[in-house]
């Protein structure tokens, strides 16, 4: 037995490629499935290099024409077919309602304005929790607060910009007169 080299497959498949799609074809119940995958076979196969000592070239082109169709069919499991397609589409449709887009807009106009008239450790901290998702501890440490302090100027801050933003404000954490 000597070494198999990929071009020698690539040469193997050519040779016999009726009899190889043939057999694919009643294997995957279907011809024109059988020529895309032989095709891919011959993709893979230009690569170049070894296949290392085979026994029978043959079996294992098969086998190799087999792990494509599988993998193929794998790849086909992860897409989504038209009729999965059609109603998120109409979804995203949905969201890009003009109207709701402009209330959006307008309440991110609040909001920023509702920030700007925070003190700048309030609001800094405001964004430390909330937009950089750090946790109080941590905004303690920076800030040189102690982690009840940065809790008080987080309700503070999220009762201004509710107040701001004409929403009711209900925490965790927060304090009993903002759970209305």
């Amino acid at each position: 037995m000597t070494e198999t080299s990929w071009g020698a497959l690539r040469d193997l498949l050519v040779d016999r490629y009726d009899e190889l799609r043939a057999r694919l074809a009643r294997r995957l119940r279907s011809a024109d499935l059988a020529n895309d995958i032989l095709q891919e076979t011959w993709l893979r196969l230009a690569r170049g290099g070894s296949a290392g000592v085979l026994r029978s070239p043959e079996a294992y082109l098969f086998r190799m024409a087999l792990n494509v169709a599988a993998n193929e069919r794998e790849s086909q499991k992860r897409r989504l077919a038209y009729s999965e397609v059609d109603p998120l589409m109409k979804f995203e449709d949905d969201e890009l309602d003009p109207e709701r887009f402009a209330a959006a807009r307008s309440e991110i106009g609040a909001l920023a304005q509702a920030l700007d008239e925070l003190p700048p450790r309030r609001r800094a901290i405001f964004m430390m929790a909330r937009i950089d998702g750090l946790p109080h501890r941590e905004i303690g440490e920076r800030t040189g607060l102690s982690v009840r302090m940065v809790d008080r100027e987080l309700r503070k801050a999220l009762a201004h910009c509710g107040q701001r933003l004409d929403r009711k404000v209900v925490r965790i954490f927060g304090p009993r007169e903002l759970e209305e």
